[in-house]
């Protein structure tokens, strides 16, 4: 069943991965009526905008956190212990 816009929004990002790969599985599987697979089909558009929108946030976020005193951009390892 797809979900609402709003549902999605509170959808943690791994439980709309895992949905979405249920949903691409089903219809990879094909022998499913015309009318199933276009629902199916609308709820893994749903569930990949919901994925991305919050991989987008979680990028945001880091690139807040990963900038200088003067606002630029700075790299770092992920794990300080490897330089």
């Amino acid at each position: 069943m797809a979900r609402s816009p709003a549902q999605g929004e509170k959808t943690p990002f791994e439980e709309a991965l895992k949905r979405l790969e249920g949903v691409v599985e089903r219809l990879e599987e094909g022998d499913i009526p015309l009318e199933e697979a276009l629902k199916l089909f609308e709820e893994g558009v749903q569930l990949s905008r919901v994925c991305t929108q919050k991989l987008d946030e979680a990028e945001k976020k880091i690139e807040i956190l990963t900038r200088d005193g003067e606002g630029k951009l700075v790299t770092r390892p992920l794990d300080p212990g490897e330089e």
